[in-house]
């Protein structure tokens, strides 16, 4: 059963901080009005589970901030995380009346929500909507294939190092040009779900975390918080190149 949710005061989509990331990026003002009529917003509190596998959706979402998890639980109990959502993710699939898997808050978490069976109309009348979600699909498989490489090929370093890398691409919306001064996260997962979540055991995400923090390319502040000084140094710590490539 579906977790209690807040309602969050509506918000114009030109005032979006996701307007040019998420699945509205192409809409012209006309489609925006459109998207309007449809949408609402949900806030959940961290730990709260936005929706459970198998369970009906009506809505599909936009993460508009906070981060969430994807997470399959198996037969016998086990339970994996495949995902993460951050800011500008899309949440829910047209055409399907029901979750793939669990979503649950690992921050506080606000979503932009459309009912469904309008929006999946729009979509059809609308290809600035559908092109938009299938560039975002073929993003999101470039990402699962990435992470295959990272789970099968790299250094627990190089993923500790990865994990982080992308955090802070996707929270502060980094690009090459701007990769000065000191960027600060805070780390939405512990470090035991860093470790389900990359394939390692808890002592060595820890010694890891430990390792990149002597050697100045991370500092830390409590157990989260994350600052960051140079990270063309975190991005030359996760094994890829400067085009994102694995470095041979």
């Amino acid at each position: 059963m579906q977790m209690a949710h807040a309602r969050v005061a509506h918000q114009q989509c030109g005032d979006c901080p996701i307007r040019y990331r998420a699945v509205c990026a192409r809409c012209e003002e006309d489609e925006l009005q459109q998207l309007e009529q449809i949408k609402y917003y949900r806030s959940f509190q961290a730990g709260q589970t936005v929706i459970w596998s198998g369970d009906r959706m009506d809505f599909v979402a936009s993460v508009v901030s906070g981060i969430a998890t994807l997470t399959q639980t198996m037969e016998d109990g086990r339970r994996q995380m495949v995902g993460l959502l951050l800011p500008s993710d899309f949440v829910g699939r047209p055409g399907r009346q029901t979750a793939v898997f669990d979503v649950t808050a690992t921050t506080d978490l606000v979503m932009c929500c459309f009912r469904k069976k309008p929006f999946e109309d729009m979509m059809i009348r609308t290809p600035n909507v559908a092109q938009r979600l299938l560039e975002m699909t073929l993003d999101e498989l470039d990402a699962a294939r990435e992470w295959m490489l990272l789970l099968g090929r790299k250094t627990a370093r190089e993923k500790i190092a990865s994990l982080i890398a992308t955090i802070v691409r996707r929270e502060t919306a980094l690009t090459d040009r701007d990769r000065g001064g000191v960027t600060t996260i805070d780390l939405p997962l512990t470090r035991e779900q860093m470790a389900d979540y990359l394939g390692l055991t808890l002592e060595t995400v820890s010694r890891q975390i430990s390792a990149l923090r002597k050697d100045g390319v991370i500092e830390l502040s409590g157990s989260r918080q994350v600052a960051i000084r140079d990270v063309n140094r975190l991005i030359e710590e996760t094994g890829d190149d400067s085009d994102g490539g694995l470095l041979v």
